[in-house]
């Protein structure tokens, strides 16, 4: 399973470099505005360099070659960094709720102008950015949630913009918190996705669209196959996917034993995309998962 990062560490690199301009840049810019949404992207693009530079490091660690300790590997550092990642997503959006209804109650003066100067720079880098992980190929769910993440950026820098431009024209200032507001839903969305995504993985759960019950059913009907039970499919990491069975043949020859063997693993890699698979074959249903028989050579 180890493959070589460096392309997409590479890319990593770049994107955690101008992610960071643009964090320093608002976080400067809403100081000096008094801009509650514009702090609260700043909120979201730190949780994004966060984001990033934990799945960087989980990138580099998963690459590490499977050991005597860990005969799976380091794959599970993905999932743990998609967690670490959830959760303080969540601390976050919840503390820029309680500030925006602070600020809905109680508005602030806000310099419009340099608000929107900084939203719109903010906006070009995480398009910029957005551009850099579009390269990768996004059947990689670590890559794909960081490209997620700042595709999120950019919804909110849009939001900003919005914003700025309104009170610019118009004065009206409670405009600034609701959208702080709705920055921390799409922030509370996100965080839950991610949640619920690596919760999945850690609870030994199947992948998306793959079940027992649509694998076990296209396992007995392979000719030559009488039964298949103790079934396991658990999720080793996003796109590593491992599965456990133990299959009762109706012939028990070595060469139809080979076949039925081919056979099983051709199907679990083409139908379901399950290529890491361990299946015990045996003359009849066996106890305590025991082999019942030996094959005839």
């Amino acid at each position: 399973m180890s493959r070589d990062t460096r392309p997409i560490e590479r890319r990593f690199v770049l994107s955690l470099a101008l992610t960071s301009l643009i964090f320093i840049a608002e976080v400067l810019g809403g100081l000096w505005t008094g801009s509650l949404a514009l702090l609260s992207d700043a909120a979201h693009i730190f949780l994004d360099i966060l984001a990033l530079a934990l799945s960087f490091a989980a990138l580099r660690i998963s690459a590490r070659p499977a050991d005597h300790r860990h005969t799976y590997g380091y794959h599970r550092w993905q999932v743990i960094a998609a967690l670490a990642n959830g959760a303080t997503l969540l601390v976050v959006a919840f503390g820029i709720l309680r500030e925006a209804w602070e600020r809905w109650q109680t508005p602030e003066p806000i310099l419009a102008g340099p608000m929107l100067a900084v939203a719109t720079g903010g906006l070009i880098v995480n398009l910029l950015v957005a551009l850099v992980l579009s390269g990768h190929d996004h059947r990689d769910l670590n890559v794909r949630s960081a490209f997620l993440h700042v595709l999120g950026d950019a919804l909110s820098s849009v939001g900003v913009i919005l914003a700025g431009a309104v009170i610019l024209f118009t004065g009206w200032m409670w405009v600034d918190p609701l959208v702080s507001a709705l920055i921390a839903v799409v922030i509370l969305t996100g965080s839950g996705r991610v949640l619920r995504q690596a919760l999945h993985i850690l609870v030994e759960g199947a992948p998306d669209g793959v079940t027992a019950l649509q694998v076990q059913p296209a396992l007995a009907a392979i000719p030559g196959v009488r039964d298949v039970h103790d079934l396991h499919i658990w999720t080793v990491s996003p796109g590593y996917v491992a599965l456990s069975a133990h299959v009762v043949l109706a012939d028990a020859s070595f060469a139809r034993a080979q076949d039925v063997q081919d056979r099983i693993r051709r199907l679990l890699v083409e139908r379901f995309g399950i290529e890491h698979s361990t299946v015990q074959l045996e003359c009849a249903p066996c106890g305590q998962g025991l082999v019942t028989c030996a094959h005839e050579r």
